[in-house]
């Protein structure tokens, strides 16, 4: 538990953590917004009588960049070197000091991360179907007993999404390079979608599987994945990477 709350204490500080927190929640949020705007303005003109199932879900899709920057730099910031000034050193030493054992303080720096992504998601969930209810009032997709799965599964792939960014980054020990392509493949182009035009294996790759769980219409979806299954196909991912990470930073050098 004491590692558990310093790697926590250690989260709160770092400024980028903030920043993905800004980013998990106003992204889809804005996004929401104009969305909606849009759809009542055809609603307005009767071209529909009300949103579409999806609408703010789809949305917390494209907000997930806010727990990629979360898993990101919940571990790269360990691998930062300080000025000459500060002695030039890094928090990895420091942390490998406090906790010897690796593997506990890789669980320490997972469940941080999880419990962070986790409350970052609801927020976000919150504050998008806020704002979606807000701008279409009573042409809002109704909520109710079915929303409860749907909600989980959004925190779910929020928290899921946070892990793969970490494993990819313990195994690069630098945040550049994941940061930029899992950034990229969410909210600019999405290889993953593109290859699932090519392939229908791809439907299986872990952020197509993952979104299946909340997201009920994909834009020219073939494949048939339920939300469980595809539950089921991101956590197969996940637990693979973060073992591959795990092994990786136990045997090599700090």
């Amino acid at each position: 538990m004491r590692a558990l709350a310093a790697e926590a204490s250690k989260l709160v500080s770092l400024p980028s953590v903030w920043i993905a927190t800004a980013a998990g929640v106003l992204v889809p949020s804005v996004i929401a917004a104009i969305i909606a705007s849009s759809a009542l303005g055809a609603i307005d003109r009767g071209a529909a009588t009300t949103a579409g199932v999806d609408t703010g879900y789809q949305e917390l899709a494209f907000g997930v960049v806010g727990a990629i920057i979360l898993g990101v730099v919940g571990i790269s910031s360990e691998y930062f070197t300080e000025s000459a000034e500060s002695g030039g050193g890094r928090q990895i030493t420091t942390s490998l000091t406090v906790v010897p054992s690796r593997l506990r303080l890789l669980l320490a720096k997972m469940s941080a991360i999880a419990i962070a992504g986790a409350l970052l998601a609801i927020i976000a969930a919150g504050t998008t179907l806020g704002v979606v209810r807000t701008v279409l009032g009573e042409h809002a997709p109704a909520l109710g007993a079915d929303d409860l799965p749907r909600l989980a599964g959004v925190v779910c792939y929020w928290v899921y999404t946070a892990l793969l960014a970490f494993g990819i980054t313990v195994l690069t020990r630098h945040g550049i390079v994941p940061l930029a392509v899992l950034v990229a493949n969410t909210s600019v182009v999405s290889v993953t979608y593109l290859l699932t035009k090519i392939t229908p294996w791809a439907n299986y790759l872990p952020d197509m599987a993952g979104v299946r769980m909340f997201i009920r219409k994909l834009a020219g979806d073939t494949a048939e994945i339920s939300p469980l299954t595809g539950g089921l196909v991101m956590t197969a991912w996940v637990t693979v990477l973060l073992v591959i990470a795990a092994i990786a930073f136990t045997r090599r050098d700090a």
